[in-house]
């Protein structure tokens, strides 16, 4: 009984152990199932990823796709503004040989009635020569006739409607374009393009000789001239030939007698603006060209480049007589008076004669006694204003006059001269008597004595 019990519970047991086995089989399976599903999700995620990064690619292929479509248009109205600005070049340089070619044709009709007013009014034997103020009435009157805009303040005709509402400009003031660097006014704006290529440094016109640039195509036109001497701008008077049209207007003002701009101040006209400009510095008493070398200003630029030769020794001035050189062509004029002998201008009270009437003048004063030049330092006066200014040198200590041997330096130039003469030894003065030379004229003159 006790063995069928023992039995009874190994196969309870055993079914117990069958069913646990079962379990775990079935935990297994579930495990297996689970580990599946976790795959699965996995993948999933992966898919996922995989998809989100597939678009951001596509977004990113979008964004591309944009920014070439932008270039593209960037591109595209670059190049359309490098068109507009050559088609605006094209018009600004049409519109200048356009206003040229009118202002060739004015001055062409100007100098052809000038001839004819100047033919019908021909002297005659026997008749009273027209006076020039009359011709350029009578010449005025004709040009007015063919004109039809006509100014309402100052009676001045133009061919063209466009051109009198410009010419209004000048009377009313007005000026319509601004430069937003500077704030200078214009009363065009094709002046102003130009006034701002100024402030830019730009100079799109380059001479392909020489390889000057410009900011204006005309400035450029006028420079190839110089190369090619070609000069179409000829005068119908005299038949003298121009590079520029400018320059043939103001010489036509030599035979008209015009005169039209003003000083203010005295009153007294010139031909062109830059005579005017130079003019009122008398007034105003500015000098704007300043001498490195000794700080002695001047009011024009011509006048400071030949003052410049004092210190470089320049002389590209020679006389075709004797060849001595001189810095600039009145000093050289002055000179040629010596070899043509000529005195025409005789002192009133001892007869003197001089070459020139300056020198005249100077001498006057020996007889006036006027002395009107007078030193603040030491009230010494002088009847000219260089003794005064080689005077002064005395108090200021300065000397403008380098040795380009020594160093040595002098208060006049005459000094340095004969002190140069010790380094090079140059014998210039001959006895006639002689023929012995001798550095100084003052040593020649006593060597002279011996021979009287």
């Amino acid at each position: 009984m006790s063995d069928l019990m023992e039995e009874s519970e190994e196969s309870e047991e055993l079914s117990e152990v069958d069913e646990e086995s079962e379990e775990l089989s079935e935990v297994e399976e579930e495990s297996e199932e689970l580990s599946e599903v976790k795959e699965e999700s996995e993948e999933l995620s992966e898919v996922k990823e995989e998809s989100e990064e597939l678009s951001e690619v596509k977004e990113e292929s979008e964004e591309l796709s944009e920014v070439k479509e932008e270039r593209e248009e960037l591109s595209e109205v670059k190049e359309e503004s490098e068109e507009l600005s050559e088609v605006k070049e094209e018009s600004e340089e049409l519109s200048e040989v356009k206003e040229e070619s009118e202002e060739l044709s004015e001055v062409e009709e100007e100098s052809e009635e000038l001839s004819e007013v100047e033919e019908e009014h021909h002297v005659k034997p026997g008749e009273k020569p027209l006076s020039r103020s009359k011709t350029k009435k009578t010449f005025s009157k004709k040009r007015r006739a063919k004109k039809s805009f006509t100014c309402t303040r100052c009676g001045k005709s133009f061919p063209s409607k466009h051109k009198l509402e410009c010419h209004m400009r000048v009377h009313t003031g007005e000026k319509l374009f601004t430069c937003d660097q500077c704030e200078q006014r214009f009363s065009n704006e094709r002046r102003l393009d130009h006034h701002l290529r100024v402030h830019t440094g730009v100079k799109p016109y380059a001479c392909h000789q020489c390889g000057k640039s410009f900011t204006q195509l005309s400035h450029l036109k006028g420079h190839m001239r110089i190369h090619t001497g070609e000069k179409p701008y000829a005068c119908h008077q005299c038949g003298k030939s121009f590079t520029q049209l400018s320059n043939l207007k103001e010489h036509i003002r030599i035979h008209t007698g015009e005169k039209p701009f003003t000083c203010t101040q005295c009153g007294k006209s010139f031909i062109n603006k830059q005579c005017l400009k130079l003019h009122i510095r008398v007034h105003t008493g500015e000098k704007p060209f300043s001498c490195d070398q000794c700080e002695k200003r001047f009011s024009n630029k011509q006048n400071h480049k030949i003052h410049m030769r004092i210190h470089t020794g320049e002389k590209p001035f020679s006389c075709d007589q004797c060849g001595k050189t001189f810095p600039c062509t009145s000093a050289l004029k002055r000179h040629l008076t010596v070899h043509i002998n000529e005195k025409p201008h005789p002192c009133s009270v001892c007869g003197k004669s001089f070459s020139q009437l300056p020198y005249l003048q100077k001498h006057q004063k020996i007889h006036t006694g006027v002395r009107e030049y007078m030193c603040f330092e030491c009230e010494k006066t002088f009847t000219r204003a260089e003794h005064l200014k080689l005077h002064q040198r005395i108090h200021t200590g300065e000397k403008p006059y380098k040795c380009s041997h020594c160093d040595k330096r002098f208060n006049v130039s005459s000094n340095l001269k004969t002190h140069e003469k010790i380094h090079i030894r140059e014998k210039l003065h001959t006895c006639d008597q002689c023929g012995k030379s001798f550095s100084f004229k003052c040593h020649l003159k006593q060597h002279m004595k011996i021979h009287v």
